[in-house]
């Protein structure tokens, strides 16, 4: 099969294309054919070597396809050979053919293509396991998504939007902060012209957010302090603002805040497939209700994958950048 392979941790050129064999099925996967493949910042960190693979994980970059399955055991699951599937993996999407474990395999939702259906896995595994999962953001709750633009950011806006809350965002331009308006933030902040927390604190009557998910950790995490609510959490999934903080632990203590943080690829395929329940249930009939959107940003053929490192790394995107395969 055709795939993308880092030759040598690097700029974007150091993904090549090659000839590999197929994936030989572990107990529990399938093999999907791929017919299009997800770009996340972790495949970028992998290329540049901060992000190490897991143990037994295919040394291949991405970690989210959609496409068909062609083999494997499907037990009782529901799924035939030949449906049509996305799915969350710990590697191997930059190639023609994938193994994925069945548990981590979802139907694509109604009316959506492949191409729009590899966008999901990674974003809404991530944003439901820590915004509803670990942060428990519950009814009439308020979420400020930092990054709102990112893939994860328009995920989370959407998603929480969709069941009710208030939700706020930040980034990096007036262009990007309308279009999370527009996705159903109440107000995107542009964090290069104004103060976050002095606009959080002033939208909220004082009182602050109950939810931050932050993807810049770094300076970020003092200043997310003082816009959170009594009681309010802090969930950090990435660390592109560093990983040393500073913080007023006097406010953590007195008005009871929570800081946690979590990395989705490590965990367990029980751990991951239980999320997968709860999309199933709770998430995928929000697109039939077209209360959700894929948002696609730019696709590549396969073989470009270094232009498509290349424009996430730019920062200039808005939502998901998408390998096609098929």
């Amino acid at each position: 099969m055709r795939a993308i392979e880092i030759t040598q941790p690097g700029k974007p050129e150091v993904l090549q294309l090659c000839e590999r064999p197929l994936p030989q099925l572990k107990e529990g996967e399938v093999l999907i054919k791929v017919h299009a493949a997800g770009i996340n910042r972790p495949d970028v960190l992998q290329r540049l070597g901060h992000y190490p693979v897991p143990p037994g994980a295919s040394d291949l970059p991405g970690l989210e396809v959609a496409g068909e399955i062609v083999d494997g055991e499907l037990g009782a699951s529901g799924f035939r050979k030949g449906d049509m599937v996305c799915a969350l993996v710990q590697g191997g999407g930059y190639a023609e053919f994938c193994a994925a474990p069945l548990e981590q395999c979802l139907p694509l939702p109604p009316a959506l293509t492949p191409l729009e259906a590899a966008t999901l896995p990674e974003t809404f595994f991530t944003v439901w396991s820590n915004v509803f999962d670990r942060a428990r953001l519950a009814e009439g709750e308020t979420l400020l998504v930092q990054g709102g633009s990112s893939g994860i950011g328009v995920t989370a806006i959407q998603l929480a939007r969709a069941l009710g809350h208030r939700v706020f965002a930040t980034a990096g331009s007036d262009d990007k902060c309308r279009a999370c308006e527009e996705l159903g933030a109440e107000r995107a902040i542009n964090y290069k012209t104004e103060d976050f927390t002095a606009v959080v604190k002033e939208l909220t009557a004082g009182r602050g957010v109950d939810v931050i998910l932050d993807m810049v950790a770094g300076d970020y995490v003092a200043r997310e302090i003082n816009c959170l609510a009594d009681d309010g959490r802090l969930v950090v999934i990435a660390l592109l603002g560093g990983a040393k903080a500073s913080l007023d632990m006097g406010q953590v203590l007195r008005r009871r805040l929570t800081i946690t943080g979590s990395t989705l690829r490590p965990r367990p395929v029980a751990f991951k497939a239980a999320i997968a329940r709860q999309l199933r249930e709770r998430v995928w009939p929000l697109f039939g209700e077209g209360k959700l959107k894929p948002v696609i940003y730019r696709s590549f053929p396969l073989e470009q994958a270094a232009e498509a490192h290349a424009l996430m790394e730019s920062g200039a995107h808005v939502g998901k950048i998408v390998l096609q395969v098929l």
